[in-house]
């Protein structure tokens, strides 16, 4: 919440506005007095890694009543305020709206009562409103991520990987409840991301006889070999009766059932604390920014909107639409169930839909094919829970699954085999358990080719970077050689550098600006208490910018230099005097990020002597290079989520391909649409042959031609008081909710 409050404040006066604090929520709106406050830039500093809301919220019932709202009016009018950014649930956002309609009518009551002249009725006559949604439940229709869910994930995680260890250690079974009390957006996320073995979410009710089924479950998985379980409860989860199903239910059935040792743990409002995460500081500071631009553009006649998040981008629609669909008044348990999953975010109905392929079997079939594995590339956070989905989902379909260690080279070696370990740890361990290396095919072909009719692999799938992309092409080229290379190939994108063409995100990228954002949170921290100091920062990226202008952002870095955008020493100058002036009047830390391969001779050292002989007297200067701890690590609830959900989709796309390629009792593919790459682009994954991202391609470079995180540079640079322009082209387009029937509503999820 604080990113947001300091990108509404600082874009607000980038603009020209006024801004103001209301501090607690609207109890404060009522009460007035020394909680409505005109803030500053200098106000939201130091904001960004500090989780809660600084400047507090609160439950009023006064507010619901008449008599409080009119009290809101008046100490609004008297301040001049007629726009409001409003961050909360949907409670607070339908209250909002209700002011915003009665706006109008209490004015009118105010000049009665003489509490206010009648120009005040004309010069204040329309009340503005912009939501955010702050929620970590990520319940509010219209939006894939709500701000502080990915926090709360983050926490939960942690938990999850803390008492992994213990249970490994003592062959034990661990309930854990998380919160969720409507929603079980965290607990089936948090499923995923773990690998649990069970998770009961209160959208999907079981089905009766649910008990048996999951102590079987337990029992198989012990059977083969595992030393723990985990089940993961939301705090609402009930049966299909209406009945809750409590944490402590589920640990007396396994431990009457089937006498393993059990415990639980209640997460509680650990979940709330903490750190924000990158991805939720980068959220936050978007959402800001839109509801700012928003507010600019809106007239008397504007519906009320809501700053959503869609895929990659950012949305405006209508509040109250949004709030009609979270929720559907119906009698029937099962309709409202139903409801449920129809009005959650895509987001949810993906994580479902790849909880349900995990853990299903198919029914054998009579096509039995086999698909290899493999990593290629440098190691990415993320790239082992994309593996363990592509084995279960492969296995689920019938398909024998191939293990490839050490890429492209250990291919061409024989490192080939069939009997896996088991994948059930791999989600939350990082870099590649397969093993990874940069070698590309095009000099093993002929090797590779031997072991492809050796083993009879039908189809591939890799994980990597921008060296799989390659790979691809090369065997794509190497096809007219080789009918061994005439089969489905994938490829899901896994790199810390973010710089694949066709994907606007990667594997592992998440789990990298966690560690920039962290590393930079502790440096900032070191120089708390001492003089006036600026930090010059090299990040990992290759020649791609995305780590230190996303880190950048989330970190609130005063200047991020990249190879996409050009600079030179008159730049450089430019920035040390502006850090030289703000360093003169308030601030007392500097932050400056430095792509590794942003610029041959303005290297991170010239950067640094440059500083520190132009900031003389007034800062001094350090400079840390973060290198390959930035590839290491647990991966974050983000990667392990996408490259499981992504990995999934690549498999059940193989599945396919391979059912129309399969002809004359042979698999042979040969087309440009079944050598694909898997990416998210805008609000959707979409496959796209790899040919045709040639023409996107800096190869050179090894970066796409075009990169839609360029756009977030003029907010990161207004954010830092630089005066820039900002491309709103983007945006202004209120849409409208649309809610999409998922199949299967009435499957059981814990099964």
């Amino acid at each position: 919440m604080n990113a947001a409050v300091r990108a509404v404040v600082r874009m607000g006066i980038y603009v020209g506005a006024k801004v103001y604090f209301i501090h607690e929520g609207y109890q404060g709106m009522v009460d007035g007095g020394d909680n409505i406050e005109e803030a500053t830039w200098e106000s939201v500093s130091s904001m960004l890694q500090i989780g809660g809301t600084v400047i507090g919220s609160a439950r009023c019932k006064e507010f619901r009543t008449h008599e409080g709202r009119l009290k809101a009016a008046l100490n609004l009018v008297q301040h001049g305020i007629t726009n409001l950014c409003v961050i909360g649930g949907d409670g607070s956002l339908t209250g909002a709206n209700l002011f915003r309609e009665e706006w109008s009518g209490l004015l009118t009551e105010l000049v009665e009562q003489g509490a206010i002249e009648e120009e005040s009725v004309q010069k204040y006559s329309a009340l503005h409103i912009v939501g955010m949604v702050g929620s970590i439940d990520n319940d509010f229709c219209g939006t894939d991520m709500t701000i502080g869910t990915d926090s709360a994930l983050h926490r939960i995680i942690e938990v999850v990987d803390a008492i992994m260890t213990t249970a490994q250690s003592h062959q034990r079974t661990f309930v854990l409840e998380v919160m969720g009390r409507h929603c079980g957006y965290l607990a089936l996320v948090s499923a995923l991301a773990c690998g649990a073995d069970w998770v009961l979410i209160p959208e999907m009710p079981p089905e009766d006889g649910w008990e048996d089924k999951m102590c079987q479950k337990l029992f198989a998985t012990r059977s083969r070999g595992t030393r723990l379980n985990i089940i993961i409860v939301a705090e609402g989860a009930i049966d299909r009766h209406g009945k809750p199903i409590t944490s402590s239910l589920v640990k007396d059935l396994v431990v009457k059932n089937l006498g393993f040792d059990t415990r639980v743990t209640i997460l509680g409002h650990v979940q709330r604390g903490g750190t924000p995460s990158a991805f939720d500081r980068i959220l936050a500071s978007r959402m800001g920014v839109e509801a700012v631009l928003a507010l600019l553009e809106t007239t008397a006649n504007t519906p009320a909107c809501v700053v959503s998040l869609s895929g990659n981008q950012s949305v405006r629609l209508p509040l109250m639409e949004c709030v009609q669909m979270v929720r559907k008044p119906s009698k029937k348990l099962k309709t409202v169930f139903a409801w449920d999953v129809i009005t959650r975010a895509k987001s949810f109905q993906n994580n479902l839909r790849t909880y349900k392929l995990l853990a299903h079997r198919k029914p054998e079939s009579d096509l039995n094919f086999n698909v290899a594995v493999l990593n290629v590339g440098a190691p990415a956070a993320g790239m082992n829970a994309a593996v363990r989905s592509a084995v279960r989902v492969g296995i689920s379909q019938g398909h024998k699954m191939f293990a490839v260690s050490d890429g492209f080279e250990g291919f061409s070696k024989g490192q080939v085999q069939v009997k896996w370990s088991d994948v059930g740890g791999w989600t939350g361990q990082g870099g590649s358990l397969l093993g990874t290396k940069r070698t590309l095919p095009a000099k093993y072909v002929e090797k590779i080719a031997e072991q492809m009719k050796k083993h009879n692999i039908n189809a591939l799938l890799v994980v990597g970077g921008f060296e799989a992309l390659l790979s691809l092409l090369e065997l794509q080229t190497a096809r007219g050689r080789y009918d061994e290379f005439c089969v489905p190939m994938v490829m899901v994108p896994a790199t810390v550098s973010n710089n694949v063409p066709g994907s606007d995100l990667s594997i592992g990228a998440d789990t990298a600006l966690n560690a920039i954002t962290s590393t930079c949170d502790r440096i900032k921290q070191s120089a708390s208490g001492t003089k006036r100091r600026v930090f010059i920062i090299e990040t990992m990226g290759g020649y791609c910018g995305y780590l230190a202008s996303v880190g950048g952002l989330a970190s609130g870095a005063d200047a991020v230099y990249i190879y996409e955008e050009p600079f030179d020493i008159r730049d450089l100058q430019a920035n040390v005097e502006h850090l030289t002036e703000k360093m003169k009047t308030s601030i007392q830390r500097g932050l400056v990020l430095r792509n590794e391969n942003s610029n041959d001779n303005y290297t991170t050292d010239f950067i640094y002597q440059l500083y520190s002989e132009e900031g003389k007297g007034v800062f001094d200067c350090r400079k840390n290079v973060l290198g390959h701890m930035q590839q290491g690590g647990a991966p974050s609830p983000f990667d392990r989520n996408f490259g499981t959900k992504i990995s999934a989709k690549a498999m059940q796309w193989i599945t396919n391909k391979l059912q129309e390629t399969f002809r004359q009792g042979r698999v042979f593919a040969n087309t440009e649409d079944t050598c694909c790459l898997l990416g998210m682009r805008r609000r959707a994954l979409v496959f796209q042959p790899v040919v045709q991202l040639k023409d996107e391609t800096d190869f050179v470079h090894r970066i796409p031609k075009e990169q839609w995180w360029l756009k977030l540079r003029p907010l990161m640079k207004i954010l830092a008081k630089y005066k820039t322009s900002y491309d709103v082209s983007d945006y202004g387009i209120l849409e409208h909710v649309v809610g999409s029937r998922p199949k299967e509503l009435d499957a059981a999820v814990a099964m």
